[in-house]
């Protein structure tokens, strides 16, 4: 059986406060992907863990073989366009037998900018 996997990859921070809305996001993607019997993993590049390598290794164990990589950043930024593709290699070379993808980021999709702008707004509105 083949079973798909999404990493979710974020940057981390030394405040745990900082990675309760990508745990948030993990969770709620967990729910949709449920149904379909999909894994979901969230995994840090530095400062909290786990990191991707762990990540990976935890999808890999509960029978992934397709997964893919969705970096949660605002843009691709260097991490994106340089880090994530070396991890990513790295995990391929480990995993010869799973189909590693990576996608955009988050926050070059028309849905998330769009999300932003909407927020942006309903922030900026003055409260009666």
């Amino acid at each position: 059986m083949n079973r798909s996997g999404i990493l979710l990859f974020a940057h981390g921070a030394r405040d745990p406060a900082w990675a309760r809305p990508f745990e948030t996001v993990a969770d709620r993607l967990r729910e949709r992907a449920a149904a379909s019997g999909d894994e979901v993993r969230l995994a840090f590049l530095e400062l909290m863990t786990p990191g991707i390598a762990e990540a990976g290794a935890e999808l890999v164990a509960k029978g992934c073989t397709r997964i893919t990589v969705v970096p949660l950043f605002l843009g691709a930024g260097g991490h994106v366009r340089k880090d994530l593709p070396r991890l990513l290699e790295e995990l391929q070379h480990r995993y010869p037998d799973v189909r590693w993808n990576l996608s955009a980021a988050v926050g070059e999709t028309d849905v998330l900018i769009q999300a932003l702008v909407d927020a942006a707004w309903q922030l900026a509105q003055p409260e009666d």
